[in-house]
């Protein structure tokens, strides 16, 4: 059996065309993951294509294609699997967004994978090899996580910032009403064996490790016994967290004593009433500036995500959060708009109002405004995520908040020279002029 293993970029964050840098790339899980889930008695042939770090060459032998898609490249899967299967492959979909509308993406494969896929793929290479593969397979969601090493000698390591992504946890307990996490997966949080992680980071000649998990802490036992566990590897890692991690005085030590060196964070807002609504109402924004100097404290350096176009959010947000950005020092501000993913409550609650411009899924990348906002118009959301990019990652803020920070500076100096091209080049890849098309556009119905 030969098998292509495909995973599509939006326009953005394309190889070679895009404007994200190798320095913020790092290798993801997916295809990796899906290699080395392949029954080994199936005795197949297995290649994978990333995107994001090369193009895709359609010019291959292969008795199947799968591809993973989340909604910023569902078109871009779509027209890859539509041309594969004209030219007679068979094609499999999978990932975030087929699980949110497998019916739309059964539309251009063969076969459609909903949630999880340790269990469901293997099954239908099983049956794909009897000639009895199904139009869809879903896997329930468990509270265990069991996932093979990745196959991470199959990717190219001068492509990507680091190839050691690793994760310990899975899901968010956390319903935030525009996350896609619990719309695709439920508040379902599931746990890796400590064992298991501890043996697979052990396997990281070079002891550095980027975890994926959107928030291990959620769990504090599970995530104190982790860090414990970590400690004698003597590794430098980052991840992700909530601001829990800053609140649990035992439960930060134990983090960087374990290597932390880095965290994302999603503020999302800097004011109370705007989580309250979002149901991010776990986060405090009276204490972000001092969760950030404990962090810093700590020796661990913050990329800070922020939200605008939330229904709370004036023309005046987007100063504000710069401002805030600055005198906390955020050593890694990051934006985006809000961006209704289908399934989320924000998709429900904007879709009955009215307010959703298209269902362009190219443009739901977080960098491009696709809905109406309720303070302000479309294009001055689109206007103040630009201004907030450039202002935040001139050299003078920069300056200023390296300069305040004091942390990880070589790795922080890199990443904002990374993320200071980016926003550069920010509004000429999403260019206000192209929401007055969507005006007068008649919104069709979706397809779930």
């Amino acid at each position: 059996m030969r098998i292509q293993l495909l995973l599509p970029a939006g326009e953005i964050h394309r190889n070679k065309t895009g404007i994200f840098k190798r320095s913020l790339r790092y290798a993801p899980l997916t295809l990796t993951t899906l290699a080395a889930l392949i029954p080994q008695d199936l005795s197949a042939q297995v290649e994978i294509q990333d995107e994001g770090v090369g193009p895709i060459d359609l010019n291959f032998d292969a008795d199947l294609v799968g591809i993973s898609a989340i909604t910023g490249t569902a078109n871009r899967s779509y027209e890859l699997a539509d041309t594969l299967r004209a030219r007679g492959h068979k094609v499999v979909l999978g990932g975030v967004h087929p699980t949110l509308m497998p019916t739309e993406a059964a539309q251009h494969a063969d076969a459609v994978v909903s949630g999880y896929a340790e269990n469901s793929w293997p099954e239908l290479l099983r049956d794909f090899a009897a000639n009895q593969m199904r139009p869809f397979y879903q896997q329930p969601t468990g509270r265990r996580l069991d996932v093979p090493i990745a196959r991470r000698e199959m990717l190219d390591p001068k492509r990507y910032a680091t190839v050691n992504s690793i994760e310990a946890t899975r899901g968010c307990p956390h319903r935030c009403e525009f996350c896609a996490v619990p719309a695709a997966w439920g508040g379902i949080y599931a746990h890796r064996p400590i064992d298991e992680v501890i043996a697979e980071l052990e396997t990281f000649d070079d002891r550095k490790a980027l975890f994926i998990d959107l928030s291990p802490v959620e769990n504090v036992k599970y995530a104190k016994e982790l860090y414990r566990r970590m400690i004698p590897l003597r590794m430098k890692w980052v991840g992700l967290a909530t601001t829990r991690i800053a609140e649990d005085q035992e439960l930060l030590k134990l983090a960087a004593e374990s290597g932390c060196r880095g965290l994302l964070i999603g503020f999302e807002a800097i004011d109370q009433a705007t989580l309250d609504g979002t149901r991010k109402q776990f986060h405090s924004a009276k204490s972000y500036a001092e969760i950030v100097k404990r962090l810093h404290d700590h020796g661990i350096g913050i990329q800070g995500c922020f939200v605008f176009g939330f229904d709370n959010d004036g023309k005046d947000v987007f100063e504000r959060t710069v401002e805030f950005v600055d005198r906390a020092h955020i050593d890694l501000p990051r934006y985006a708009v809000l961006t209704p993913f289908p399934g989320t409550a924000a998709y429900k609650k904007l879709d009955a109002e009215n307010r959703l411009l298209h269902r362009d899924w190219s443009r739901y990348d977080v960098e491009h405004v696709v809905f109406r906002p309720a303070k302000m118009t479309p294009e001055q959301l689109q206007e103040g995520l630009h201004w907030a990019w450039k202002q935040s990652y001139g050299w003078s803020s920069i300056t200023r908040r390296l300069w305040g920070s004091q942390t990880v500076l070589p790795l922080s100096l890199t990443l904002n020279v990374g993320y200071r091209y980016f926003a550069q080049h920010l509004a000429d890849r999403t260019p206000v002029a192209d929401l007055r098309k969507y005006s007068s556009m008649e919104l069709g119905p979706a397809c779930e």
